[in-house]
């Protein structure tokens, strides 16, 4: 198989594309550096095709390793022919690969092997003969042997059908052929398999069609019979499969071999192969199953990570709580920690006047912008709470509910000991929810991404394929983004391109010893930051004093030469860039593109990009982003009335629809039917984590805490 080839055939792209951003990707470059800095190289892939490029590429490489272990070892065995050879290369998946070797690989004690091991395969040979003067029996009775253990006639045929059926099982055609039968033309049977009612009666008594079984319900299926309370098999009219292997098997009808062989047929297809089939069928659905979740996830959390920050804001975070009260932290506008406290305005002690006193003091004492509520336990009683003081501050406070998935996990982590070893996980957790709102990107990265709410059934899912696939999500974000390289935590830094742990840490440790970084040069002076990781990281680290102005920018420093003679060209100078008096240069560079790419020696790509970060010099690409939303008043489920028209805020996007913040503790569902007019397969075609919305009330039930909602226009 030649990889770069079929890569650019499945991908859509030209085999030199291909080659270079393979030649990248082995050379050691990061797909953040890829996508931003080799654009000219990749014909500018964004960093989620190249992840799939990357993650494809690996897959055909273990394949064609596959292949390679297993003609070596048919190879040895002295088995290997043409047919064989060719049908390794035409394999495209390794399910066939293993299919092509099944028959060569060593097996544990069989019914076959114990027949062959009697000497019963040349009786299996002549049965499968079927030829018209064949006697059975008579021939059978040739293979009676008590040295052997092969008593009768009746124990040889029923030996020599065992090594038949593990023939038929083990013949790689007929395994392909039958997988796709089952699979175009089986069904997913569901049935209750505990007592009771319980989260999958829905499943109770379910069947699809395999082709059109949906991952959320795979996903929900498998987690039930998990559980012990569903049982799932694959089922599919005996008759398309055994016809199929009746064709090919049968070579004369009229033989007295054909009984026996179709009988060893029923059983190789009954005992070894609908098994075998139904559990890689299972395997499948899962996968991908997965893979979409995955996906949906990962969008979750590109989308939340993304989020617009609050900037220039103090912020008052609230960790509500119960018995052992609501714990305070406030926050500086650059994420410094002023005060923390603890309140008791939730029951049991419902102490709301004294609640009121301190907060009513941290808010004048620290000039708070906005409240950042945690929406956990007792977070609709602190609401109101914070609701109701609200009027003391004449509008100069507000406040917004934020989600604290994962605070409780960072709180109690490692890096939260040591970020504030003083604290308990209490007060790192409000210092986390005011954070997160200050900063989503910067907090969240401390938080394993599994934990911050945004995916479904992601415990059902391999951990390392949701850690690799999460992991290149934060990393797309925060380079995307950049960092401050004179605040940005050790854990923020370790994201960045070509920067590790350990060497993220190590700049923590240089700037704690020698101070600010000056500008990014001085990085190379970093214990582990070679020019390698140098190259990989630069563009994405700011440093805001620097007395280079492109040090503040993207404009990576293989580029600096290039940004300085454009600016020459035109009569611009760094100074300035600082004060952004640039307007027109854009202008005249389009005028030139081509002519300005030759003299600079850049592809168009760069020139555009240079362009972009020198109009906005330390620019943050989510300032274009909706704020935050602050609300000045509280709601509750019970002053939900269906036909109410609603803004909302969508809070998670997952396969059967969208749940959507509006104001109230619970969140509510818009289902994948009720998002708009037109068709679509997943609701992520039209929403995003982010997104604000207007929904209408179409139903609230009180009890159960569940709020149907619809975007689309109710007709009266």
């Amino acid at each position: 198989m030649d990889i770069l080839q079929t890569l650019a055939n499945e991908f859509s792209l030209k085999l030199e594309q291909v080659e270079k951003t393979v030649e990248l990707i082995d050379d050691g470059s990061t797909i953040p550096f890829i996508a931003r800095y080799r654009k000219e190289v990749t014909g500018s892939l964004d960093d989620t095709v190249l992840r799939e490029l990357n993650d494809r590429l690996t897959y055909l490489r273990n394949l064609e390793k596959r292949k390679e272990e297993v003609s070596h070892s048919i190879t040895e065995l002295g088995m290997m022919t043409d047919e064989i050879a060719a049908a390794l290369e035409a394999a495209q998946i390794l399910t066939e690969v293993e299919d092509i070797y099944r028959p060569f690989k060593p097996k544990r004690k069989t019914r076959a092997s114990v027949a062959k091991e009697k000497g019963l395969t040349p009786l299996a040979d002549y049965l499968l003969a079927q030829t018209r003067d064949a006697e059975p029996v008579l021939k059978a009775g040739e293979f009676i042997s008590e040295e052997k253990g092969v008593a009768n006639a009746e124990e040889a045929l029923q030996g020599a059908m065992d090594i038949i059926a593990e023939a038929i099982s083990d013949n790689a055609t007929y395994r392909k052929d039958i997988r796709y039968i089952t699979g175009k033309q089986g069904k997913l049977i569901v049935k209750q398999a505990c007592e009771g009612d319980s989260v999958y009666s829905n499943y109770y008594d379910f069947s699809s069609e395999i082709e059109k079984l949906q991952g959320h319900r795979v996903l929900a299926i498998n987690r039930g019979e998990k559980e012990d309370c569903l049982k799932v098999s694959v089922e599919i009219s005996k008759d398309l499969p055994l016809n199929y292997l009746f064709a090919d098997v049968i070579t004369d009808f009229e033989s007295p071999c054909r009984k026996y062989v179709v009988k060893a047929m029923i059983d190789s297809y009954d005992r070894l192969i609908a098994p075998a089939i139904e559990r890689e069928i299972r395997s499948e659905l899962t996968d991908a199953a997965s893979e979409a979740a995955i996906k949906v996830f990962s969008d979750n959390l590109k989308n939340l990570l993304m989020s617009a920050p609050l900037k220039g804001k103090t912020v008052l975070g609230l960790d509500p709580g119960y018995r052992t009260g609501c714990k305070l932290a406030v926050v500086d506008a650059t994420g410094k920690v002023l005060d923390t406290g603890v309140i008791y305005p939730t029951k049991p002690r419902e102490d709301i006047a004294g609640a009121g006193r301190v907060v009513k003091s941290l808010v004048k004492k620290y000039n708070v912008d906005v409240v950042a509520i945690g929406n956990g336990t007792a977070s609709g009683e602190s609401e109101m709470f914070i609701a109701d003081l609200l009027p003391e501050w004449n509008g100069k406070v507000r406040y917004a509910v934020v989600s604290e998935a994962g605070a409780s996990v960072y709180s109690a982590s490692k890096l939260g000991a040591d970020e504030f070893p003083d604290f308990d996980v209490t007060q790192r957790s409000a210092v986390s929810i005011a954070r997160r709102l200050q900063d989503p990107l910067a907090e969240l990265v401390k938080i394993d991404p599994k934990s911050i709410g945004v995916g479904q059934y992601q415990h059902d899912m391999k951990p390392a394929r949701l850690d690799e696939a999460l992991g290149g999500v934060v990393e797309d974000c925060v380079n995307r983004v950049g960092v401050d390289l004179n605040t940005a935590s050790h854990s923020l830094l370790s994201h960045i391109s070509g920067i590790n742990a350990t060497a993220a840490k190590n700049i923590v440790k240089y700037r704690d010893e020698n101070g600010a970084f000056k500008n990014r040069a001085q990085l190379l002076k970093v214990p582990k930051i070679g020019a390698k990781a140098f190259e990989q990281a630069a563009g994405f680290l700011r440093v805001s004093g620097s007395s280079e102005i492109l040090d503040n920018t993207g404009v990576h420093p293989e580029s600096y030469k290039a940004a300085k003679a454009l600016l020459t060209r035109y009569g611009y100078s760094m100074e300035d860039v600082a004060a952004g008096r640039l307007s027109g240069l854009r202008a005249k560079a389009e005028k030139e593109t081509a002519e300005l790419c030759t003299i600079l020696s850049i592809g168009e790509p760069t020139l555009a990009d240079i362009l972009s970060e020198l109009e906005k010099p330390g620019r943050d690409v989510r300032d274009e982003l909706p704020p935050p939303e602050l609300r000045s008043a509280v709601m509750d489920i019970a002053d939900l009335k269906p036909g109410m028209k609603l803004q909302g805020t969508v809070r998670n996007v997952t396969d059967f629809g969208a749940f959507v913040d509006i104001g109230v503790h619970q969140d509510g569902l818009v289902h994948l039917s009720r998002i708009c007019d037109r068709y679509i397969k997943h609701p992520s075609e039209v929403l995003a984590v982010g997104d604000r919305v207007q929904v209408t009330v179409l139903d609230v039930d009180t009890v159960k805490k569940r709020i149907s909602l619809t975007m689309k226009e109710i007709k009266s």
